[in-house]
């Protein structure tokens, strides 16, 4: 007996130290690692950096700190940690291997979220898809499409392509093409588009909306249309113009002809 205790304070003196150093270490890390970890998530907030980007990065960071924290206790003991710096780094190299792919994902959301090309709320066309933004997550963005379906889009697949942002600004120009007949008159076809225009309010004054034949089709004389309206306007203005055409037209017996061609037969005597 008297020489197990004999053992335990040799073993107390000559690590009671280190043991003493390595916990003083671990809780003083723990704990600064915790405070470190809140106070960038302070400045990330203060930035207006986005709340799940704030949230995340402020987990990494405590993580990593804490696990330097006890790789530091474990050296104080005496242990050697050069095998488990090998062992983590290799553990690492593995998962980036293996999650190569959410890898690339959240550096996109990363991106997407620093540099804000889209936002919530905006009509966007990206990844081969099109809808507006419901939310835009770490490592994939939410879209809804005009038919209220739900759409998860790889942020990788949006920013690895063109982004078309149909919301960034206040406005938009409709683009129609109306065609008329070869034997109808042109400059009556014209003046009725513009009354029609004219009497529209969604459409704006400046810039002016724009009336020219721009094309001699195979059964029709083709008119491009391009007025200007308030983006929140662009499809109810596109439907109603594009129906009081057709229905003026028709009240003054202008023609929108549909594709035809004219045969001639050859007898052979």
């Amino acid at each position: 007996m008297e020489e197990i205790i004999k053992e335990l304070q040799a073993l107390v003196t000559a690590y009671g130290l280190s043991i003493l150093g390595a916990l003083a270490t671990l809780l003083i890390g723990i704990w600064i690692s915790k405070r470190l970890s809140k106070v960038i998530g302070k400045l990330l907030r203060k930035k207006e950096v986005d709340e799940t980007l704030t949230n995340f990065l402020e987990s990494l960071v405590k993580i990593a700190l804490i696990t330097f924290v006890i790789i530091s206790a474990i050296d104080q003991i005496g242990v050697k940690t050069t095998s488990f710096v090998a062992i983590i780094g290799a553990a690492g190299l593995a998962i980036g291997f293996a999650l190569q792919g959410s890898l690339s994902n959240f550096a996109a959301g990363v991106m997407l979220i620093i540099f804000k090309p889209i936002k919530a709320g905006n009509y966007i066309e990206a990844g081969g898809v099109s809808g507006s933004v419901e939310t835009i997550g770490i490592f994939v963005t939410t879209l809804v499409t005009p038919d209220n379906k739900v759409i998860y889009v790889p942020n990788s697949n949006i920013t690895g392509g063109n982004i078309v942002n149909y919301s960034v600004t206040d406005t938009r120009r409709v683009d129609m093409v109306f065609g008329i007949g070869y034997n109808d008159d042109i400059d009556k076809a014209k003046k009725i588009i513009k009354t029609i225009l004219d009497e529209d309010k969604r459409i704006l004054d400046e810039p002016a909306p724009q009336i020219v034949v721009s094309e001699l089709a195979d059964s029709s004389v083709n008119f491009n249309v391009k007025p200007w309206v308030n983006s929140g306007d662009y499809w109810n203005v596109y439907f109603d113009v594009t129906e009081k055409v057709k229905k003026t037209f028709d009240e003054h017996n202008i023609s929108i002809p549909y594709p035809q061609r004219d045969v001639h037969l050859f007898q052979n005597q």
